[in-house]
């Protein structure tokens, strides 16, 4: 990392985070230590990613990106499902989702317009990002309207064809757009080719991998000290597990997403920046939630697709403004504020249910 601080800073709060975890008894402040350096690992992770998406080119950078962008949060969830933290885990899962749609592109979008007065990116991406967005909303609703009365059994055998369906999904959605439209789906800033545009990197191939592997390492054991000392800082708190894990711990995995997005929409890469926030989201809610099913029945504590009815409409309210704001191509600093206030409002809701 460029910044002098950083450095000292990533050792600091990871050695605070150790000393927090194995010499005190104090969940709180266990649970500040620990989310203190997820920040700072899920920002080098972020940069890791960054950098080995350099070598890998530009539509499998792109899936790099959104996925070890997103590791911090499975991780979080995985552990929070070992846990059999049910209700926590959809929240956070929840949260990742409202999170990259309304903050994460809210911010980029404010920030970027502040810059450039009007940002545009490719429609034809953003079409299908707001479809795919449907389909997200869609999948989580269905199995709330339709199965909160079923037998648990049932509850959990369509979960896993849910599941299964949107895995498939996902996975047509990466080769239609890596493969069979991939030159439609490509960026272009002012009509150049967006790799024209990309700086070098920062590191080596080799050292851009290593540093990914042992940032993941890292964020890994973080979120597990993070795990093991949330619900009790909840219960102290007075806070639900709702708003925990839909804001708290979506903001904490979300921070490598936050910054690197940001920064793309003020160097007038919205259309990577858009990818960002909004294919994280929708991996999020068409690959890593399925994933969690599937895992959660490996683990030997079933977890069914049947998210809250706040949930829900968290998600699908965030689906709707994101892909009404987004469908057209271009961005102004305006449409970010109105991202951030939806935001704000559910945080505000959230905080008190």
């Amino acid at each position: 990392m460029k910044n002098r601080w950083f450095s000292p800073m990533l050792l600091l709060t990871t050695l605070g985070s150790a000393a927090a975890h194995f010499l005190t008894e104090n969940e709180s402040l266990r649970f500040a230590a620990a989310c203190l350096s997820l920040v700072f690992w899920a920002a080098l992770l972020g940069k890791a990613t960054e950098n080995v998406a350099h070598y890998s080119g530009e539509r499998l950078g792109g899936l790099l990106n959104a996925t070890f962008g997103n590791a911090a949060e499975l991780i979080i969830a995985i552990f929070l499902v070992k846990e059999g933290l049910f209700d926590m885990v959809k929240a956070s899962i929840t949260g990742s989702v409202i999170g990259n749609l309304l903050l994460v592109l809210g911010l980029s979008v404010f920030f970027g317009g502040l810059k450039h007065r009007i940002q545009r990116f490719n429609s034809m991406l953003a079409g299908h990002n707001a479809s795919l967005m449907m389909l997200s909303v869609i999948a989580l609703f269905v199995p709330a309207a339709f199965m909160t009365g079923l037998p648990t059994k049932e509850k959990h055998g369509v979960s896993l064809i849910i599941a299964a369906l949107l895995i498939i999904g996902y996975f047509l959605w990466l080769y239609f757009s890596m493969v069979t439209h991939k030159e439609e789906l490509g960026e272009t800033i002012d009509g150049v080719p967006d790799h024209v545009h990309e700086e070098k990197p920062m590191w080596s191939k080799g050292l851009s991998l290593l540093m990914l592997a042992v940032s993941t390492a890292f964020v890994a054991l973080q979120s597990e000290w993070l795990v093991h000392n949330v619900e009790a800082v909840a219960k102290t708190l007075g806070w639900s597990e709702l708003f925990v894990g839909a804001f708290l711990i979506a903001i904490i995995g979300n921070a490598a997403e936050h910054s690197a997005a940001i920064f793309l929409a003020m160097k007038n890469r919205m259309g990577a920046a858009v990818e960002i926030a909004v294919g994280s989201s929708l991996q999020i809610a068409l690959f890593v939630a399925p994933v969690l099913v599937f895992v959660s029945w490996l683990l030997g504590h079933p977890m069914d697709l049947i998210f809250s009815n706040h949930e829900v409409a968290a998600i699908a309210v965030s689906a709707f403004i994101a892909a009404s704001i987004s469908r057209d191509g271009s961005t102004n600093w305006y449409e970010g504020i109105l991202l951030l206030l939806v935001y704000l409002i559910l945080g505000t809701v959230f905080f008190v249910v």
